[in-house]
């Protein structure tokens, strides 16, 4: 009977201490853009704005991002020069989005 309280105030406590870690290296703005850019890019593919290779680009940008902010939240804290870093990469990956959208090349 011990063992088993003991295992599940184990669990508990481990249970608890993770969800601390993640809250603390959380990014849910760069969440919340990836997702509204990844929808841009839906768009961007669906009206045929966006032809094939500008879509393939798109896309490798934005898991560029993503694989910024794993590396960034590696640790467990996003410091605030990673965050001005992962900010300006979704800067510049939402000004490709953008020019890609307008450049006049249509998907036939």
């Amino acid at each position: 009977m011990k063992k088993s309280i003991a295992i599940v105030f184990i669990t508990a406590l481990a249970a608890v201490s993770l969800t601390a870690f993640e809250a603390q290296a959380g990014t849910p703005r760069v969440d919340r853009r990836q997702a509204n850019q990844a929808e841009r890019i839906r768009d961007g593919v669906r009206s045929g704005q966006l032809t094939r290779g500008e879509t393939r680009r798109l896309v490798r940008g934005q898991a560029h991002v993503r694989r910024m902010e794993h590396r960034a939240k590696a640790d467990g804290v996003v410091t605030p020069g990673e965050r001005a870093r992962l900010r300006q990469a979704q800067r510049v990956q939402s000004r490709h989005i953008a020019r890609a959208r307008h450049n006049g090349l249509q998907r036939f």
